[in-house]
C-alpha cells in the first residue's frame, strides 16, 4: 500500500501535466485563431442575410490594437442592393404614411378649435348691426368659452400629439372611429348653424355664444371618451400571453388587457427590449456541428465496385439507385447505433466547457480586481498632484485596459459573447465604472451575466421591420387561443393567448364567540 505522501506526490505531478496540457491548448487556440483571421482577411467580402450575421470587424482587440485588413467596408454585393433598396422603399412607404397621418390630425384639430371662435365671429362680420348687445351673462360665456378651449387643447396635446412608438400595419380602429364622430359632430354643428343662424340672421347674440359653449362642452365629452376607450379599456388585465423565441426556446408570460392583435404585438415589442437576453445565434451551432461530427464520421464502402453506366432507363441507373439507397439506410442504421453513445460526448464536452468557463471567469476576476486595485493606487497619486496633471477617467480606462483584455477576450470567446462587446464599449463601460466609483464586480456584471437586449448596442438587436403574420384580422381583438408570429431576420416570436379565468370567491363566516374556551383545573393535585 502506497503512503500518503507518494500518492500526494503523484497528484501533484497530474495537476502539473494538466496545467502544461492547458497551456499548450491555449497556445494552440491563439495560433489558430490567428491563422483563421489572416485566412479572413484575405479573402473577399460575404454578403450577409441579416443583422445577426454580422460579426464585430475588430475581435482580436485582446493580443492587439492594431489591425490592417484588406477587405473595404463599402464593398457591396448584388444582394446587398436589393437589400438596401427594399430598406429604403419600405422606410419611404412608412414616413409618407407617417406625414399624412400626421397633416390629418393637424387639419382636424384645427377645424374643431376655429369653429367655436368661427361661431362667435361670424355674426360680427356679416350683421353686427343686426346684433343685440351682449350682456353681463353674455361676456361671462366668453370667459367660459376661452378656459374650456385651452382645457381643450392641452387634453389634445397631452393625449394625442405624442411621438408614435412604432408604425402598425393597419389603422387604429378606436382612433379612427373617434376621429370621425368628431367630424359628423362638427359638420352637424356647423350645418345646424348656417341654417338657423346663418340663413335667418339671428339677432340674439347670447344664444349664439350658449351654442358655441354647447360645442365646446360636448367635444370635452368626446375627448373623455378617447380617454376611456383609449387609455383606461386596456389596463384590466383580460388575457395572459406567452411569448417563446423560436431559436433558443426563451420564454416569458405578461398579462394583458383588452387590445387589437397588433397593439398588442407592439406591447410585446415593446416588454421584448427589455426582458429576454440578447438572441446569440453563436450558441445554437453547438448542437448543428455535433450532428455534423456524428455524420462526417460515417463512411460507406462499395466493396463490390462501381456500377456500368446506362441508359436513363437501363439497368445500370437502377443498380445505381438501388446502391444509394442502400448506402442511405446503412447510415441511418449507423446513426441509431452511434446514438446510444452520443449522450456520452455530450455529458463530457458540456462539463469540459463548464470547466473551461470556470477557469476562465476565474482568470477574468482576478484581472480585473488587480486592474481596479491599480486605478485606486493611481487615484491616490493623483490626489497629490496639480490639477492640470491629473488623468481622466477615459485615459484611466485605456490605461489599465490591456491589463485584463486578453483575459476578458478569452472569456467572451468561452462563452460566445465576443461579438456583443466590441473594444470601444469595453472601454465606455470601464471609464464609466471608474467615474462612478463601482466595484470590479460591478464591472463584470455586464459580461458574466447576459443581460437585456437593450443593454448592449444597437447594431446587435435592433431590427428595421418586425412582420406580423396572423390568421385573424390583426385589427381584432384578443381572444383565447389566439396566435400570431412576430417575424424578423434572424428568429420569430411565438404568441399563444389565454383568457384569464373567471374567479368565483365566497365568503366563511367564522363566529367570533366561536374561538372562546374556558380552561378548568381540577382542585385536586398529585402529592
Amino acid at each position: 500500500m502506497q503512503s500518503p505522501t507518494v500518492m500526494e506526490a503523484g497528484e501533484e505531478e497530474v495537476l502539473q501535466v494538466l496545467e502544461v496540457c492547458e497551456d499548450i491548448e491555449e497556445t494552440m487556440e491563439v495560433i489558430v485563431t490567428t491563422i483563421e483571421e489572416d485566412f479572413i482577411t484575405n479573402i473577399p467580402p460575404v454578403a450577409s442575410s441579416g443583422p445577426g450575421t454580422q460579426t464585430s470587424q475588430d475581435d482580436n482587440w485582446g493580443e492587439t490594437t492594431t489591425a490592417v485588413t484588406g477587405t473595404s467596408e463599402h464593398s457591396l454585393s448584388q444582394e446587398d442592393i436589393v437589400r438596401i433598396t427594399k430598406d429604403l422603399e419600405d422606410s419611404v412607404g412608412l414616413d409618407c404614411r407617417r406625414y399624412f397621418t400626421l397633416t390629418l390630425a393637424v387639419l382636424m384639430g384645427l377645424l374643431v378649435f376655429l369653429t367655436p371662435v368661427a361661431f362667435l365671429a361670424l355674426p360680427h362680420l356679416l350683421w353686427q348691426d343686426k346684433l343685440q348687445s351682449c350682456g353681463t351673462a353674455c361676456e361671462g360665456l366668453y370667459i367660459s368659452v376661452a378656459f374650456k378651449l385651452l382645457i381643450l387643447l392641452l387634453a389634445v396635446w397631452a393625449l394625442f400629439f405624442r411621438p408614435p412608438r412604432a408604425g402598425l400595419p393597419r389603422v387604429f380602429v378606436f382612433r379612427a372611429l373617434l376621429a370621425v364622430l368628431v367630424l359628423l359632430f362638427v359638420l352637424s354643428y356647423w350645418l345646424f348653424y348656417g341654417v338657423r343662424i346663418l340663413d335667418s340672421q339671428d339677432e340674439n347674440y347670447q344664444g349664439i355664444v350658449q351654442y358655441a359653449v354647447s360645442l365646446v362642452d360636448a367635444l370635452l365629452f368626446i375627448h373623455y371618451l378617447a380617454i376611456v376607450l383609449l387609455e383606461l379599456r386596456q389596463l384590466q388585465p383580460c388575457f395572459s400571453v406567452c411569448v417563446t423565441r423560436s431559436t433558443d426556446g426563451e420564454i416569458r408570460h405578461y398579462n394583458l388587457g383588452q387590445l387589437s392583435i397588433q397593439r398588442a404585438a407592439l406591447a410585446i415589442l415593446e416588454h421584448y427590449y427589455c426582458d429576454f437576453p440578447v438572441h446569440n445565434p453563436a450558441l445554437l451551432s453547438a448542437s448543428k456541428s455535433r450532428a455534423a461530427k456524428h455524420l462526417a464520421g460515417l463512411k460507406v464502402y462499395n466493396v463490390d465496385g462501381e456500377f456500368p453506366a446506362g441508359t436513363a432507363d437501363g439497368p445500370g441507373n437502377n443498380a445505381a439507385a438501388g446502391m444509394a439507397h442502400s448506402q442511405s439506410r446503412a447510415m441511418i442504421a449507423a446513426a441509431a447505433r452511434r446514438r446510444d453513445t452520443s449522450h456520452n460526448e455530450l455529458y463530457y464536452e458540456e462539463a469540459e466547457h463548464e470547466r473551461r468557463v470556470r477557469k476562465r471567469r476565474a482568470r477574468l476576476v482576478v484581472a480585473v480586481e488587480e486592474a481596479f486595485t491599480h486605478v485606486k493606487r493611481m487615484q491616490e497619486e493623483e490626489q497629490k498632484k496639480a490639477p492640470g496633471d491629473v488623468m481622466d477617467p477615459r485615459e484611466a480606462a485605456q490605461a489599465i485596459f490591456p491589463s485584463m483584455a486578453r483575459a476578458l477576450q478569452k472569456y467572451l470567446r468561452t462563452t460566445k459573447q465576443q461579438h456583443c462587446h466590441s473594444m470601444e464599449s469595453i472601454q465606455q463601460h470601464l471609464a464609466f465604472c471608474i467615474t462612478n466609483n463601482m466595484t470590479p464586480k460591478a464591472f463584470l456584471e455586464s459580461y458574466l451575466s447576459p443581460g437585456p437586449t437593450l443593454q448592449y448596442s444597437r447594431d446587435h438587436w435592433l431590427s428595421r421591420q418586425w412582420t406580423l403574420v396572423s390568421e385573424a384580422s390583426v385589427t381584432s381583438g384578443l381572444k383565447d387561443g389566439s396566435v400570431f408570429l412576430l417575424k424578423c431576420a434572424d428568429f420569430s416570436l411565438v404568441v399563444t393567448s389565454k383568457k384569464i379565468p373567471y374567479i368565483q370567491m365566497s365568503e366563511e363566516y367564522i363566529d367570533p364567540k366561536s374561538h372562546k374556551f374556558v380552561l378548568r383545573l381540577q382542585s385536586e393535585t398529585s402529592v
